[in-house]
């Protein structure tokens, strides 16, 4: 087999903290805040990353820390940056994610921005601290206050050129540019107004690289800001423009996987992030190490995308088992490709039971081999819970690495001989944005809160304008989900 290229993948992370949330707290049982799981991502970032943050849901150094915690072990990279000697230093795949120093140090592709500063601050003193070049650490004096008009035109445009000056630093270190992975939380202030004002000048700069999405959408239930709404809309409407692929996450549905898969009565900031960077790393495997069936990232767009405006996707993780646990179960390939397909595994409140796949990203790591691999998928095209579009009739794309799955020693998480990670196109993605859309229409018919964005800079048609293109794009995803036969009689 011929050995991987090596390729350069630019990251945004879009980090969002709460004020009020300390990493390591217990957050309350029955209120899960918003954005803990996305939030600093640096060993599985290609080339670089950029991390905003807002007082929506603490995603900052808990984050860092789980993300590193999952990611440096398999490339033998410590805490102090400098690299064990069962690796090659000179690997293409380990240059992806990190770069050699002058002192033989092994320094991430990253940079974070925070608007205020006291998460980057407990990275600049954290355990990680020496792996982060001063620079690539970069901090304001003030946060968007929950207010996309902050983030996007006073407070974060401050900060703007800074950002772009760092990433245009990292970007000539690389051999060859990618893309761009971006983290954000829809929202909070910062994650949604300078979040967009970034992906915005990425396209301008940076043409038609590719950008891939892991974003917090606001949960069914619970809320930690009352404006959410707007944020969300306003961010959405320029992701549907400004990214390629977005994998929509939710602290709901993953602090409810937490306390059913994991026996975690109340689940912390910390079990979350280490619960998402498992899909995250799993998702970059083929990246940073060799396997029977590598995916490129930039593949997701071309395999996951039928349309342009339909790239948001659901994802999921298996086996989700605890150490108690994982003694007494099996996890064949057939048994953890059953469970991505659950309506309850699913990393967002939304079930795909109620919609169409259009296509499938599965990516095994570990003990897997083709010959189980067709027979699970084989067995999951006979349930009648996935359904699929009648226009794709193949719908699935599948990755196998035989890297075994990395855990936290002393985690939630049970170490286990393989495991899979699904991001998936479906028609049910509708009923996230049906849901906020609907939030919106109640606060806009009454203008409340519009002032606070007005007098930030904002137009008040910026609201019409961006609630316009969410009703588009529910109509869209409706529209997909019609089968030919009933397109056809509907013509007739």
């Amino acid at each position: 087999m011929e050995s991987m290229k090596m390729k350069l993948f630019v990251a945004v992370v879009v980090m969002l903290i709460a004020a009020c949330n300390v990493a390591g707290q217990e957050a309350p049982a029955a209120a899960p805040g918003p954005a803990s799981g996305a939030g600093v991502f640096v060993p599985t970032a290609v080339a670089s990353i950029i991390a905003l943050s807002s007082s929506y849901g603490e995603l900052g150094t808990g984050n860092t820390k789980s993300k590193e915690d999952v990611c440096c072990p398999p490339h033998d990279v410590h805490y102090d940056c400098l690299r064990g000697d069962s690796q090659d230093t000179g690997n293409d795949s380990f240059n992806t994610f990190f770069s050699e120093t002058g002192s033989g140090k092994n320094v991430p592709r990253a940079v974070y921005v925070d608007l205020e500063p006291t998460v980057i601050d407990e990275v600049r003193t954290g355990t990680y601290r020496q792996l982060f070049h001063p620079e690539q650490l970069i901090s304001g004096k003030e946060d968007a206050a929950n207010n996309f008009a902050r983030g996007h035109y006073t407070v974060g445009k401050e900060i703007l050129e800074l950002c772009l000056d760092r990433v245009r630093k990292l970007v000539d270190n690389c051999t060859g540019l990618q893309g761009f992975m971006v983290f954000n939380a829809v929202g909070g202030g910062t994650g949604s107004g300078l979040g967009s004002l970034l992906l915005e000048r990425l396209s301008v700069e940076y043409g038609k690289k590719p950008k891939l999405g892991f974003s917090i959408f606001p949960s069914p239930q619970v809320s930690t800001a009352v404006v959410e709404p707007y944020n969300s809309v306003l961010s959405t409407h320029s992701l549907l423009e400004h990214t390629d692929v977005v994998a929509l996450l939710d602290n709901e549905a993953i602090y409810d996987i937490c306390r059913r898969a994991l026996d975690i009565a109340r689940p912390t900031y910390t079990n979350l992030n280490r619960l998402i960077s498992q899909i995250i790393s799993s998702l970059t495997t083929s990246l940073r190490f060799d396997g029977a069936i590598n995916v490129d990232i930039t593949e997701f767009q071309t395999n996951l995308v039928p349309y342009p405006r339909i790239h948001f996707m659901l994802s999921s993780y298996a086996p989700v088992i605890s150490s108690v646990r994982a003694h007494h179960e099996q996890n064949s390939v057939s048994e953890i490709t059953t469970a991505v397909f659950e309506p309850s595994n699913m990393m967002a409140k939304c079930d795909p039971t109620h919609g169409k796949y259009m296509a499938c990203c599965l990516m095994y790591r570990g003990e897997v081999i083709p010959k189980d691999v067709n027979a699970a998928i084989g067995s999951v095209k006979t349930k009648r819970t996935v359904q699929f579009v009648d226009w794709c009739p193949t719908g699935f794309k599948c990755g196998i690495n035989y890297q075994a799955p990395t855990v936290v020693p002393g985690g939630d998480l049970a170490k286990t001989r393989r495991a899979v990670s699904m991001i998936s196109n479906n028609t049910a993605v509708g009923e996230v944005f049906n849901r906020i859309d609907h939030k919106f229409d109640l606060m806009y018919a009454k203008r409340a809160f519009v002032h606070w964005y007005v007098g930030e800079g904002m137009e008040e048609g910026e609201f019409s304008e961006a609630r316009e293109d969410l009703a588009a794009l529910e109509k869209d995803y409706e529209e997909v989900g019609q089968d030919v036969a009933e397109e056809e009689e509907e013509e007739e």
